[in-house]
């Protein structure tokens, strides 16, 4: 999956949070994400709060979406919030999607 791909999918899927997201359509996403952000930021604080509450629907569904690629449950999103532990998400995230049908979706891979 390209940048652009990427961009669309999780956007068309912006309050989407079943089925599951390949590790190239999170991590594309994850880049559009800091690229805006940074842009943003760039501007005044006013444009970034505007940006990041935008963003941050289409981000919580994409990683549940990850999560579920995984054989994962949308829950463990909860150890983003716990310093240092929320490494454990990155590792995730990180990691090939379970092949063929499981508990969330069926295959896509």
């Amino acid at each position: 999956m390209t940048l652009g791909e990427s961009i669309s999918v999780c956007f068309a899927k912006y309050a989407t949070f079943s089925g599951r997201a390949c590790r190239s359509e999170y991590w594309w996403f994850m880049l559009f994400i800091f690229l805006v952000s940074a842009a943003a930021i760039s501007i005044n604080d006013t444009v970034y709060g505007l940006v990041a509450l935008g963003l941050l629907l289409p981000h919580l569904a994409v990683a549940t979406r990850r999560l579920h690629d995984i054989n994962k449950s949308a829950w463990w999103l909860l150890l983003g919030l716990i310093p240092i532990v929320n490494l454990v998400l990155v590792i995730w995230f990180c990691m090939k999607g379970v092949e063929g049908v499981n508990r969330f979706n069926e295959g896509i891979h």
